[in-house]
């Protein structure tokens, strides 16, 4: 399968939203809707926010999304990698890593100091996965998360 892997730049919109329904796909998502465009075109135009998917025969089977965040410790941003999925008819053939090996030598190019990724402590597979792309290291971490649904939708 011959893949090609590139970053979704901001006059690529439709590239987005694919890469969003492979999210929808492989995550299950139920009930789902997507985001209207002005909001995913303002994602696009961002620095802070990059997208890279993996296409073969012009369609996107997989890819991640990728926040900068600029640090206040030192001048290089770091990268946060928050979704990657494969479609499932392509995964364990070695996409996944080329998108990990990708991202790692953007971000290189772009002067980052350091990439991470979070994995649920159940979900084996991504954990298996991340450690076969050989991380830096591994880091058993507690995440605490504060639900806003709802605060203020009565206003």
């Amino acid at each position: 399968v011959k893949i090609d892997i590139k970053i979704v730049t901001a006059d690529n919109l439709n590239e987005l939203k694919e890469l969003i329904l492979v999210f929808e796909n492989v995550f299950e998502m139920e009930n789902f809707k997507m985001p209207n465009n002005n909001h995913l075109q303002g994602l696009l135009n961002k620095e802070t926010f990059v997208a890279i998917v993996a296409k073969t025969e012009s369609k996107v089977i997989a890819g991640l999304t990728v926040y900068v965040l600029d640090q206040y410790y030192a001048e290089r941003p770091l990268a946060y990698i928050y979704d990657l999925a494969v479609l499932i008819e392509y995964q364990r053939i070695g996409i996944g890593k080329k998108l990990i090996a990708f991202t790692t030598e953007f971000c290189k190019q772009k002067g980052f100091e350091e990439i991470f990724v979070q994995a649920e402590v159940v979900d084996e597979y991504a954990l298996d996965f991340y450690r076969s792309t050989l991380p830096t290291k591994e880091e058993q971490v507690m995440h605490y998360s504060y639900n806003l649904k709802g605060n203020n939708d009565n206003k």
